[in-house]
């Protein structure tokens, strides 16, 4: 889940010794059901539980679970190069609302077509 991700960012970068302690974050909301007007619960969200207690130590656990170090890499890679990251589905439905490329292209011009490409042309 890339709110994991987003919720530890002020942890990571020695901001807060909680997230729930990073002011601007929407962790008090999902994890402590602090009333926050500017956050409104996601699908992936209310999909932790149909019950809002047990939905808000979900997400605490959720939280709190180790980021695979390779995950956090695939992400700030992704997010340098302004790519969707995500799966290929992910991604085409990103592009298809964009209505431009969000994932990997291939670097460089494009090859000039050989002799049998030219014949086909």
């Amino acid at each position: 889940m890339p709110a994991r991700y987003i919720e530890l960012n002020p942890l990571r970068a020695g901001m807060v010794a909680d997230p729930g302690d990073y002011p601007w974050s929407s962790h008090r909301r999902n994890a402590y059901g602090e009333h926050d007007p500017l956050v409104s619960p996601h699908p992936a969200y209310l999909a932790l539980s149909t019950d809002p207690t047990q939905r808000l130590q979900a997400y605490r656990a959720l939280v709190r679970e180790t980021i695979d170090p390779t995950e956090v890499e695939a992400i700030r890679l992704h997010l340098q190069r302004q790519h969707a990251y995500g799966t290929g589905r992910f991604r085409a439905a990103i592009e298809a609302q964009l209505g431009r490329v969000a994932g990997p292209q291939k670097i460089g011009r494009p090859r000039k077509p050989n002799a049998a490409q030219k014949s086909r042309l």
